[in-house]
């Protein structure tokens, strides 16, 4: 394990946080969430004639699902790192913008549809977020959005909130974010939708493996830094939960590889 001390509660709301996790989370985390995204543009009935809003693009997963269909998509994000990455694959078709969710400049009814993969429920106002959405999309667009079916997200920091609430349950740190707890559940995320603006949500669960590379234990002992729960243990429990956690992956692992089950929530709307 590389440090006993706690770590402190991820800045989440802090673009200069984003802008230092580029080029780490478009390596690690965007081969996994470009499944989710592709699933989720899927849903959008859009071709070269749609303008298309791609809302929290991070490194551009759905931006990029979205232009191969030919449709013209602007691509907003309040990380400066994460639109320059955008900006990067210099795709005609894509313009990215660096913009707060929550209060997009953009005009009513701009888009013939407008998605978000693990975007909006990140926001402190998630609803606005929402709201936003609505306002920019047209009357007979559609949206698409794309939240974790678990308050503990996915990957690794769904596993490892899942130890640590299996032995210290009374530690265990509350997500920045209320979005991911709130979203989390079909129910309350169609009511979310339809108090956004929207009408008609389908929501349906996809489920892919994360697969961590666990070849070198250092480097799965890095990404203890980056889990939220982390911050609630002292340094014996810090040291037990890493100790479980290894146990299982030897486990479970198969050759260098661990997979971890993530189910997502994909909501499609309509806007009246």
């Amino acid at each position: 394990m590389q440090s006993s001390e706690p770590a402190k509660p991820l800045p989440y709301n802090d673009p200069a946080h984003w802008d230092k996790m580029v080029t780490a989370y478009e390596a690690q985390s965007q081969p996994f969430t470009t499944l989710f995204a592709d699933a989720a543009v899927a849903t959008l009935p859009i071709g070269p004639s749609s303008k298309v809003l791609d809302v929290a693009t991070g490194t551009g997963a759905a931006a990029l699902a979205a232009a191969r269909t030919g449709a013209a998509v602007t691509a907003i994000d309040f990380s400066s790192g994460m639109v320059a990455r955008v900006r990067a694959h210099r795709l005609p078709n894509i313009e990215a913008r660096q913009m707060d969710g929550q209060a997009l400049d953009l005009p009513d009814a701009a888009f013939d549809a407008s998605v978000s993969v693990f975007g909006v429920m990140l926001f402190p106002n998630w609803r606005a977020g929402l709201r936003e959405m609505a306002r920019v999309t047209r009357s007979g667009g559609s949206a698409s959005i794309a939240v974790w079916k678990s308050a503990d997200g996915a990957a690794v920091h769904l596993l490892l909130s899942q130890i640590i609430r299996r032995l210290y349950p009374d530690n265990v740190t509350p997500m920045p974010c209320t979005g991911l707890a709130e979203l989390a559940d079909p129910g309350r995320l169609s009511a979310a939708l339809i108090a956004a603006g929207f009408s008609e949500p389908v929501v349906a669960e996809i489920t892919h493996d994360f697969k961590l590379n666990v070849a070198n234990p250092g480097d799965v002992d890095k990404l203890f830094e980056f889990m939220p729960h982390w911050s609630g243990l002292d340094a014996d429990q810090s040291a037990a939960v890493a100790r479980a956690l290894r146990s299982e992956i030897e486990q479970r692992r198969t050759g260098d590889s661990f997979a971890i089950p993530s189910t997502a929530l994909i909501a499609t709307a309509q806007r009246p």
